[in-house]
């Protein structure tokens, strides 16, 4: 037999946990053919890679994206195929592009995910040519991706499409019985079609955009728990999946997704995720007590919950006021809220609001992701050379003045040409790394595709191998593969994570002395010519993935993307969900 591709001498991880060896892979048709740790001899191929010394793996699975809109326009993904993510999930956190009118979906997408409005909206327009679960499955199944996708159905989506915007935003609305038949029905046309399930958001910090009901918060966040009941219970009878994320303000309603997820021993479990087992600055204890809540009610509950965890510090930059985390409390969604510098200008030079906002900063207590820290908040770039690499806490001690003055007046003098960066969360390493061990978790929250100027996760899986490779690992080789691998695949079910023979040939070529030594944290940006060139925050680590083959083709080689290498454009496919195995 002639085969399409060999990979010889690598050490081959096969996704299950199990030990790696070394072995010749062979590849035929987008399968794996073959797996032999004795060689494969003078067999023929179209192609071969000699991996020696290098690890082969199940390509990653990136469970946690906001690719919804940059895959209509840039469906290569690139960006995560380069560091070797073969699969991903969009339609995250109750924004799918899949029922609402194009205005509708633009307006509760790009101001939650920090993508510009005067982009994704006419992309929509332009090319949303669908409006259910049917149409939008016949796009993914002919669409030329890069990786593999697989899909949610989001619940702000969903309302939005059957109340209206208008309505779906609305707290006094309640959906009528047709209402409700109606969200089950397209919900249920999606479950069949293979879709994965449902994802909603409680937190009410992600607002609207556009200018018809701009700051309400996201439809989903706008339903009573009755509404979720109706929905969850559709999703537990198909064994699907819900995605969703607490209220950051109280954090309470976490343990209400515990008890949905809990079986109580007289009905099924709700496999449910929820962002995020993270390490913040502002909450020291929050991971740890989140982690045993999670265990605790899967081990003496009949729960299926897992948190989506972060694997590396959560390093995040912000170009003047820009970011999200200034949604979290109210002098920061005013300013949010006005899109004209001008105005802007206006109110940050207010002497009341200067007070507000130093109230706002010096509270401690309730809801917060950011620490609200200006002493760790790095100037990177600004047209003011003297301020560059000094905290906003130093620039303010050298001007004599409360440092939330200092930053105002720093964003009224340069606006976004101030651009700077502090760590939120996982700056602990030792918790980390007891984070990414959980059996709570599955490794995900990239992020990918949203706040493209504000943070940059492709890279996620390399720090879990990382981690492998540190003196006292909190996991071994074969089981960080896993994590990134083979377990989120099989508890989302779908076929993928694996490599068996017959299995789909999604793989990772690693070089594992280049990832002991990359820096995974250097800064790198690159322009994203389909959004007008905008400068994007990247990875760049192409010393350590050597390649990343996706249904058996050659997609990326270390140094470029083989789009031409494909029998049509593109290697990806769309992963519906099998049923689970029970």
């Amino acid at each position: 037999m002639r085969y399409d591709l060999i990979i010889r001498h690598a050490r081959f991880f096969d996704g299950l946990g199990g030990a790696s060896r070394i072995a010749d892979v062979a590849v035929k048709d987008g399968k794996v053919a073959e797996i032999s740790e004795s060689g494969l001899g003078a067999v023929e191929a179209e192609r071969e890679i000699d991996a020696t010394g290098q690890w082969l793996t199940p390509g990653f699975i990136d469970l946690h994206t906001h690719y919804d809109a940059e895959m209509i326009v840039a469906p290569s993904l690139s960006e995560s195929v380069r560091h070797g993510v073969t699969t991903c999930f969009i339609g995250s956190c109750s924004i799918s592009m899949i029922f609402s009118e194009p205005e509708d979906a633009s307006d509760i997408f790009t101001r939650v995910e920090s993508i510009p409005r005067e982009y994704v909206l006419p992309i929509l327009r332009e090319k949303k040519t669908w409006s259910d679960a049917a149409g939008y499955v016949a796009f993914l199944k002919q669409h030329p991706f890069g990786p593999n996708i697989a899909s949610y159905m989001g619940h702000s989506d969903l309302r939005t499409a059957v109340l209206g915007l208008g309505r779906a935003v609305d707290g006094k609305v309640t959906p009528s019985e047709a209402e409700m038949k109606k969200m089950e029905t397209l919900l249920q046309e999606g479950i069949d079609l293979g879709l994965l399930g449902m994802s909603s958001m409680t937190n009410p910090w992600d607002k609207v955009d556009g200018d018809r009901y701009r700051s309400s918060a996201l439809p989903s966040v706008y339903a009573h728990w009755r509404e979720y009941r109706r929905l969850h219970k559709l999703l537990r009878d198909n064994d699907s999946i819900l995605q969703s994320a607490p209220n950051l303000t109280t954090k309470i309603n976490a343990l209400f997704f515990l008890v949905t997820s809990a079986s109580l021993w007289f009905r099924r479990a709700l496999r449910t995720t929820l962002i995020t087992l993270m390490d913040p600055k502002s909450d020291p204890w929050l991971s740890r007590l989140a982690a045993a809540g999670a265990n605790f009610f899967n081990r003496c509950f009949g729960a299926d919950f897992r948190w989506q965890a972060l694997p590396s510090p959560f390093k995040v930059y912000s170009d003047g006021i820009d970011f999200i985390v200034f949604e979290e409390f109210p002098t920061g969604e005013m300013a949010l809220h006005l899109e004209e510098d001008l105005k802007r200008n206006e109110l940050f030079g207010d002497q009341s609001y200067r007070d507000a906002f130093k109230r706002d900063y010096r509270k401690r207590f309730g809801g917060r992701v950011w620490h609200r820290d200006f002493g760790d908040a790095w100037v990177v770039d600004c047209p003011d050379a003297s301020v560059v690499g000094k905290s906003i806490a130093d620039v303010a001690r050298e001007r004599n003045q409360h440092e939330v003055d200092t930053f105002l007046d720093l964003i009224i003098d340069h606006g976004r040409g101030l651009r700077w960066r502090t760590v939120i969360a996982n700056h602990r390493d030792e918790i980390v790394r007891k984070n990414i061990a959980e059996p709570c978790a599955l490794i995900g929250f990239s992020d990918a595709g949203a706040h493209l100027r504000n943070m940059a996760f492709y890279n996620f899986p390399l720090h879990v191998l990382q981690h492998s490779l540190q003196a006292n690992p909190a996991l071994t080789p074969e089981k960080a593969v896993w994590r990134c691998s083979g377990e989120i695949a099989e508890w989302f079910g779908i076929e993928a994570g694996t490599l068996r023979v017959g299995d789909r040939a999604d793989m990772v070529i690693i070089d594992p002395i280049a990832l002991q030594k990359a820096d995974l944290e250097v800064y790198a940006e690159a322009s994203f010519d389909e959004l007008g060139g905008l400068q994007r925050m990247v990875n760049r680590n192409d010393d350590v993935v050597k390649a990343t083959i996706i249904n058996g083709q050659l997609a990326w080689d270390g140094s470029q993307y083989h789009s031409e290498l494909g029998k049509r454009t593109g290697f990806g496919r769309f992963l519906p969900r099998t049923q689970h195995a029970q």
